[in-house]
């Protein structure tokens, strides 16, 4: 990963929009769909983001070192070496936002990536997420712990769960789910054995349950390209060692 993923608030914030055209209005529209104003380099000292869309390389890159010493972060059209950060693809189900990026290796690549997700995301998504922000409060009434609000939200998203985020109607079942909800599973640990060193080996079970580990024990040879399937927050520890007395512990062992 050579990149941070970042969802940058810019509503009623100054953007510095370098260039005309095509290119530049595209640019435009998006600010301004984000809630940002465009504003014109001469106001750059308001500003903390800039986009240069020149057509002539040489005015580009003069721009943005300008930004740059500026202290801007800075995109550049079809620049990506020039770039401090690049712009996803976007699919938008508010307030659910979902970024398709490629580091400027691919816009076309990006956007189609994004019309494959737009169809099998349910119109509903958002919906979902507004009632489980609104939830908030009795969420966290109903599991005051952390680690059992979080064990309690994941088994309610996972697949085939009461609010499966990729089902229809999900976003009608929050008030049922509060109610009828089961408590968390405690201490629970399973076992994984590897095929390979592949990740893309990983079943989709393996896979989910990555995702949803508290700790990860691991023989030392598996490489960090699986590792990092699991949580970034989760804990992570080479066996031999005993696995902790709470939460899902995933053992992921090589099998040769």
């Amino acid at each position: 990963m050579n990149s941070l993923p970042l969802f940058h608030r810019i509503a009623g914030t100054r953007v510095v929009l370098v260039g005309s055209g095509p290119m530049a209005q595209a640019k435009q529209r998006l600010v301004e769909r984000a809630g940002g104003e465009i504003c014109s380099e001469a106001e750059a000292h308001h500003a903390r983001l800039a986009f240069v869309a020149l057509e002539d390389g040489r005015a580009a890159e003069s721009a943005a070192l300008r930004l740059k010493r500026l202290g801007l972060l800075v995109n550049v059209a079809d620049r990506p070496e020039l770039c401090d950060f690049t712009l996803p693809s976007v699919l938008e189900r508010e307030p659910v936002l979902i970024a398709v990026g490629t580091g400027g290796a691919s816009a076309g690549l990006a956007k189609h990536l994004r019309l494959r997700l737009e169809r099998l995301l349910p119109a509903g998504l958002g919906t979902l997420a507004s009632g489980l922000s609104e939830a908030r409060g009795r969420i966290r009434a109903r599991w005051p712990d952390g680690d059992d609000r979080r064990r309690a939200i994941d088994a309610a998203l996972s697949e085939h769960g009461p609010l499966d985020p990729l089902a229809s109607g999900s976003d009608e079942r929050v008030e049922n789910w509060l109610t009828d909800a089961a408590e968390p599973q405690g201490a629970q640990t399973i076992e994984i054995a590897l095929a390979g060193d592949d990740p893309d080996d990983l079943t989709l079970r393996q896979a989910r349950l990555l995702g949803m580990a508290d700790t990860v024990l691991h023989d030392p040879g598996i490489p960090e390209a699986i590792l990092i399937r699991a949580r970034a927050d989760a804990r992570r520890m080479a066996l031999p060692c005993d696995p902790p007395e709470d939460g899902l512990t995933i053992v992921l062992r090589k099998t040769v």
